[in-house]
């Protein structure tokens, strides 16, 4: 017995020596990893140190301490970690580890970078992080030699390619930017988020990224009466993020990508929160989906490049130039399917205005149910949308305006249309100058397309509205004394040219002035050459020359205007209607003889005229058509000094008809 007992002591105790041995060699192996993965910034000119370094081996819990890592360039990200705990250790393969949790301490580490002639340095501050299930690489990749921002940008997302993990969560961080005094731009500000989390990293992609609360305080580089604006935002999330396609933007050989990368499936936030100078904008949230980028166009460090070396100085008109031109195809080379701001509250001296939504979709960029106090009283609006509008095109239009103490030129201005291709208001309630009464517009329209150069050849216009008579205008008393006191407008107008036939057509444009007429007008062009669509004053007139008239049809619906031009005539000779209207009748009639002697179709205008003006509620139809080739031009300056020989150029049919 008792040598059983002796030898189980024995055995013991060599369990026990060879226990702590391994444990030793365990804690001499992570050692040399570690002093390994150190050496590599050493051996660049950096100082990396660490404190107590600890393995327990039934937990695989390695703890490291004091870290500090002070590369040879202050640009290359130097970092200090007060600890590091990972637990569940082991080693996947020669260059990738993982652990089941890694607790990090007292983080802290900094960032200059340069973009353009400015220079700024970013601190990150981050008391506590855990990462779970993690797996890696044991040692970190070679430092980029460049401090510009897109390098780091593109160092920081090839480490974070290299990782997984379940979730990352990081209870608060700090941000503070400054920029260095004496260069462009030297303010700065200070960011904080809370209740940071990140779930399923996979090699570069994160299914959710959220964040409880955001906050910023930074300054204007502009005097104003604040210098600084503060931002709040709440429930920050970034659904299915993917580093690819950013990586694949700052890759120099995907400088030829034309396809398109998602980089985010959506971006979203709560509640949001502006104040500028005393105004506090307070938005419900946002939402941004489908939003990719195309490597070929979308070219970060070529925007970088183009900045000003000396930001002190204003740009020269061709630097100004190049970077537009740079900014358009980086909006060209980003896509986002969609995109919404919801309700939108801001104080203003007369009270609250309110927005209910802006939207972005396909093209078109919409504000809605606008709601906002003004000195003359409430302005409303449901809708105001541009339609295709295209960013990209609008920064090359400006481009081509960077011509300092030059104005634009017509063809410049008018390379406008070439940026959306219409826009539209609809719901508008607003008050009428300083009177109580108000302007209701139901809608107005205006599209345009069928570029020639710069120009339109095709326009569609729609214009729904009411305005209140306005009695300081002289032309709209006689409105007012028929006890007219507003006027609905009802306007539709559409115009193309068909290249096809070199033929335009005005087809047809429409105008409906509420209870008093209907109007109605179709002109048709014939010979209408390509090149007359043209901005030089010469090659227009020139080309017009060649056009020719064609037929012109016009109607009139009477519903209260034959009445209303009697009872002014009557008025003035102070007769009475029924007197006023047989009086305009006769005059009417007396003109036959006169126009009948140039053009003998034009007794039939002239009967139609006077049956329109005595017998109220009836429709007036005139046409016209060319007997032959009858060029605009000529016809024009004929209409100015001979009215009837250029009339006796149509021939002419006319009828009434309730």
């Amino acid at each position: 017995m008792k040598r059983i007992l002796i030898g189980l002591i024995v055995v013991a105790a060599v369990a026990v020596g060879g226990w702590f041995g391994f444990n030793l060699y365990a804690k001499h192996r992570v050692t040399a990893e570690i002093e390994a993965a150190f050496e590599q910034i050493r051996v660049q000119g950096g100082k990396a140190s660490h404190g107590k370094v600890a393995f327990d081996l039934p937990t695989r819990t390695l703890t490291i301490e004091d870290v500090v890592v002070e590369p040879s360039q202050p640009s290359q990200l130097p970092a200090r970690i007060a600890g590091v705990k990972a637990i569940g250790v082991r080693q996947i393969d020669d260059v990738t580890f993982s652990a089941d949790a890694i607790e990090v301490s007292g983080i802290e580490f900094a960032i200059d970078s340069s973009v353009g002639s400015s220079q700024v340095k970013t601190a990150y501050k981050i008391p506590q992080a855990t990462i779970r299930d993690y797996a890696g690489a044991i040692r970190a990749q070679r430092l980029p030699a460049s401090n510009a921002i897109t390098e780091l940008y593109r160092f920081g997302l090839e480490q974070f390619s290299g990782v997984t993990a379940s979730s990352i969560e990081v209870p608060t961080i700090t941000v503070t930017v400054n920029g260095k005094p004496g260069t462009a731009n030297p303010g700065g500000g200070d960011f904080a988020y809370s209740g940071l989390v990140m779930k399923n990293l996979r090699r570069g992609k994160v299914e959710a990224t959220k964040a409880d609360l955001f906050t910023s305080t930074f300054k204007l580089p502009q005097p104003r009466k604040s210098d600084k604006v503060t931002v709040e935002m709440s429930n920050f999330v970034m659904n299915d993020f993917d580093a690819g396609g950013m990586l694949a933007t700052l890759d120099p050989e995907k400088a030829n990508d034309g396809s398109y990368h998602q980089i985010y499936r959506q971006i979203s936030s709560g509640p949001y929160i502006v104040i500028l100078d005393g105004v506090r904008l307070q938005i419900d949230g946002f939402a941004i989906d489908d939003i990719a980028v195309q490597p070929s166009k979308f070219r970060l460090a070529e925007i970088f490049a183009a900045l000003p070396r000396d930001q002190s100085a204003p740009p020269t008109p061709a630097q100004s130039r190049e970077l537009l031109e740079k900014l358009a195809g980086v909006y060209e080379g980003l896509r986002i399917g969609k995109a919404e701001i919801g309700k939108m509250s801001v104080g203003t001296p007369q009270g609250t205005a309110t927005v209910n939504a802006i939207r972005y979709r396909d093209g078109e960029f919409a504000v809605e149910g606008v709601d906002t106090p003004s000195p003359q009283g409430q302005f409303k609006m449901e809708r105001f949308a541009l339609k295709s509008f295209s960013t990209a095109n609008l920064m090359r239009w400006a481009a081509g305006l960077t011509h300092p103490g030059q104005p634009p030129s017509p063809d410049q201005m008018l390379g406008l249309f070439g940026v959306l291709a219409g826009a539209e208001i609809k719901g508008v309630t607003a008050p009428f100058k300083t009177t109580k009464k108000l302007v209701m517009i139901d809608t107005l329209s205006l599209d345009w397309g069928q570029l020639v150069g710069s120009i339109p050849s095709k326009v569609h216009v729609v214009a729904q509205f009411v305005t209140p008579a306005d009695p300081s205008d002289p032309k709209q008393i006689p409105l007012i004394a028929s006890g007219i006191d507003k006027l609905a407008i009802d306007l539709d107008l559409g115009a193309a040219w068909t290249e096809q036939s070199n033929s335009f057509a005005l087809t047809p444009a429409t105008l409906d002035i509420g209870g008093i007429a209907r109007a109605q007008l179709r002109i048709a062009l014939g010979n209408v050459p390509r090149e007359v669509f043209s901005a030089d004053p010469a090659q227009l007139m020139g080309q017009a020359a060649r056009i020719e008239a064609g037929t012109l049809e016009f109607s009139l619906r009477d519903s209260g205007v034959v009445d209303l031009v009697a009872a002014q005539f009557a008025r003035m000779q102070n007769v009475s209607r029924d007197t006023a209207r047989q009086a305009l009748v006769e005059s009417i009639k007396a003109k036959r003889e006169q126009v009948a002697s140039v053009n003998p179709d034009a007794n039939a205008a002239v009967d139609a005229i006077a049956r329109f003006v005595e017998t109220p509620g009836q429709t007036l139809s005139i046409k016209l058509s060319p007997r032959a080739k009858a060029p605009l031009m000529q016809l024009m300056q004929l209409l100015q000094t001979d009215p009837q020989s250029a009339l006796a150029q149509f021939r002419i049919e006319a009828s009434t008809g309730l």
